[in-house]
């Protein structure tokens, strides 16, 4: 965890930080789509669309995966109560109404609590930078 930590902080060294909580907040937001496989191409095709750095935002992404996983089912709560419950009986329409119900629950929650998580990761790392250019030009 630490050394993804460090390949991280070095990848996003020298970024604008619009660039840093955009790329953050885009991939915890893919990275919990809750299709196994889905976010790792959700991921490329949102750094190739916005100009992101696309190994950034893939590590962001692989570090989100065991928050993936404990969405899965309550994602699928959500969904299922958007949606309703399946009528029919067989495992591959509960399975396929499943992946729906929890792809509509990601929707409806992932994704505007994406759009915040964006809104203060920027506040937080303009308020970061703030302070340590603020110690740097100090005197001592």
């Amino acid at each position: 965890m630490r050394a993804a930590a460090i390949r991280l902080w070095a990848a996003m060294e020298g970024l604008s930080p619009e660039t840093m909580a955009l790329m953050l907040a885009v991939g915890l937001v893919l990275g919990t789509f809750p299709v196994y496989g889905c976010p790792t191409v959700l991921c490329a095709l949102a750094a190739l669309a916005l100009r992101l750095n696309v190994p950034a935002l893939q590590l962001v992404n692989q570090l989100s995966t065991p928050l993936q996983i404990a969405l899965l089912v309550p994602l699928a709560r959500v969904g299922a109560c958007i949606i309703g419950a399946p009528a029919s009986s067989t495992f591959a329409f509960k399975l396929g109404a499943a992946v729906l119900q929890a792809v509509a629950g990601w929707c409806c929650i992932c994704v505007p609590l994406g759009i915040a998580l964006y809104f203060l990761l920027l506040y937080s790392i303009r308020r970061w930078r703030r302070q340590c250019f603020n110690v740097l030009e100090s005197p001592i």
